[in-house]
């Protein structure tokens, strides 16, 4: 009844206790999978556990990166839901779209899952169950692509729908190309270590090669010379290649033709790198390996040049951390002429170092390759800020021109009034 007291629930715990309680339990899971992966491994001979570290490197690190990347989508969206973008209608989102909350809440479960079958995998192969070690990364495989490609109405089914559906566009550009899917084809070229890993490690689970001695064969069908790598190293770059000859057909823009430039010059990176296993040592270090140095340089430098030029806009550089309610982020971000600096500076740098990545013959060196491709997921989000920001300012700044326009002018008002008899 209005003007009635409402009895306080008693007994309730507030959420802040259960947050704290949450990353507790969190805290203390992490900590025994790094205590029964430690023991485990040291069980192995000296000679064999880098090798078989390798391996388990490469099943699980995709999936940790994926991890990485949707905790970071989740901390884009805190940010725009703070701001004025309104990213909801930059991306065309449903009124059902995943919060921030939520999407956290799906890194969480794959932080949880993943290092959990990593350790199961640890423990069992180092105590002689060599068969049921080899099921745990197919049974962890397995059951990412069944919640994926569900058809059932749980797991946020319409936003992996919506998601599924822009994979499909990216692949195959049939339609007119919309913001969602170039932005989501630029994220998966940073994403391209990641597939390649998950095309090797999938590559091996189907030839049962999974804790056997064929991975340390690198001519193998799924070794580390595989010609698959650079064709799934180079296929994000296709894809967005062929999204920009698309919106040239459909817009004229030169400017279309110039950014399918960019993504071109990541090819000959990819396959002169590739071409070290299958040449001569002298012809590789005379010939080859200066012109992939070249061609990534020319490489890193065009993407940072249209990342500056073409994709952001520095004259509002900062606007996307005003916040509508009082932050400490706001203070410390917004104005700032530090800001600048640290954007173009590390966006140089990881640019140049993403080359890295890209080359199959640097590949050996696996904790390296991880920490660049951390860092380049790093470098993509915080290009997701002023990229979708100024995604936004361009459709504010139509709309405006387009009320403008709609709108009578003085001269039309007093033509208009000078024509009624008094």
């Amino acid at each position: 009844m209005k003007g009635a007291s409402v009895p306080a629930v008693v007994g309730m715990p507030s959420p802040l206790f259960l947050w704290r309680f949450k990353a507790i339990l969190f805290l203390l899971w992490g900590l025994c999978c790094c205590k029964i992966g430690w023991d485990s491994v040291m069980r192995m001979s000296a000679d064999l556990r880098d090798l078989f570290l390798y391996e388990v490197f490469l099943y699980y690190n995709p999936l940790f990166l994926v991890a990485l990347m949707i905790w970071l989508w989740g901390v884009n969206l805190w940010v725009f839901a703070q701001s004025s973008v309104n990213y909801v209608k930059v991306f065309d989102l449903a009124q059902t779209h995943l919060s921030h909350r939520e999407i956290w809440r799906c890194a969480t479960w794959l932080t949880l899952i993943v290092p959990t079958s990593m350790t199961a995998y640890l423990y069992l192969y180092s105590h002689g169950e060599v068969s049921l070690a080899a099921s745990q990364p197919v049974l962890l495989y397995a059951i990412l692509l069944i919640v994926l490609l569900s058809p059932f109405d749980m797991f946020y089914l319409s936003s992996r729908f919506y998601f599924l559906r822009t994979m499909l566009r990216i692949i195959l550009p049939l339609q007119a190309i919309t913001f969602p899917d170039f932005f989501l084809a630029d994220i998966f070229t940073s994403m391209s270590k990641v597939f390649s890993d998950l095309e090797r490690s999938v590559c091996r689970m189907v030839n049962r090669q999974v804790a056997t001695i064929a991975w340390f064969e690198a001519d193998s069908i799924c070794g580390s010379h595989s010609i698959a790598i650079p064709l799934v190293l180079v296929l994000p770059y296709l894809c967005r290649f062929f999204q920009c000859l698309r919106q040239y057909k459909d817009t004229k823009e030169k400017s279309c033709l110039l950014n399918a430039l960019k993504y071109s010059t990541a090819v000959p990176v990819i396959f002169l790198s590739a071409l070290k296993y299958h040449v001569f040592p002298d012809q590789w270090v005379s010939f080859y390996r200066p012109l992939w140095l070249i061609s990534g340089v020319i490489n890193s430098l065009y993407s940072f040049y249209w990342d500056i030029k073409r994709d952001w806009d520095l004259s509002i550089l900062t606007r996307i951390f005003m916040f509508k309610s009082p932050s400490t982020w706001t203070s410390l971000l917004y104005g700032r002429n530090w800001v600048y600096y640290w954007v173009l500076g590390s966006n140089l740098i990881l640019r140049c170092t993403w080359t890295y990545k890209l080359s199959a013959h640097l590949r050996h060196n696996y904790l390296t390759v991880f920490a660049i491709t951390a860092l380049e997921m790093l470098r993509r989000f915080q290009w997701v800020f002023f990229r979708v920001e100024n995604e936004w300012n361009k459709m504010t700044a139509k709309q405006n021109f387009e009320m403008s326009s709609d709108m009578p002018s003085e001269s039309d008002r007093l033509l208009e009034s000078n024509s009624h008899t008094v």
